[in-house]
């Protein structure tokens, strides 16, 4: 389903320190409900995904750490609903040695953005 009709989704951004990464608002969102949740406890772990063929290809990952800064920026204005078996499959990776990695709604690998620096 599109935010925006056919074809059309919308983009989120995860900033974590300078880095820029986009994913789809409604994958972001539930990001963040386990993102959180870790940061919280002050646990730190690792969330990798696939980068996008527009973007070279291959796999990307980061070390999420509660000392480093973290932005959380949706496209859509609308909170999604939250599907509370994604995010039982996304808490259940992130406590894994893998780590969070980035599955979409139905079990899929999503791809994402390379890393964008944004200026300080």
């Amino acid at each position: 389903m599109s935010d925006y009709g056919e074809g059309r989704r919308r983009m989120g951004t995860l900033v974590y320190e300078s880095m820029v990464f986009e994913f789809e608002d409604r994958l972001l969102a539930h990001l963040q409900v386990v993102i959180v949740n870790k940061l919280r406890r002050r646990e730190s772990f690792v969330m990798p995904w696939r980068v996008a063929s527009d973007a070279g290809s291959g796999r990307a990952a980061i070390w999420l750490d509660p000392s480093i800064p973290l932005y959380f920026e949706f496209e859509g204005s609308r909170i999604p609903s939250i599907n509370r078996e994604w995010l039982a499959r996304l808490g259940n990776a992130a406590e894994s040695s893998v780590g969070l990695v980035v599955i979409g709604e139905d079990g899929s690998i999503p791809v994402a953005s390379r890393a964008q620096h944004r200026r300080q």
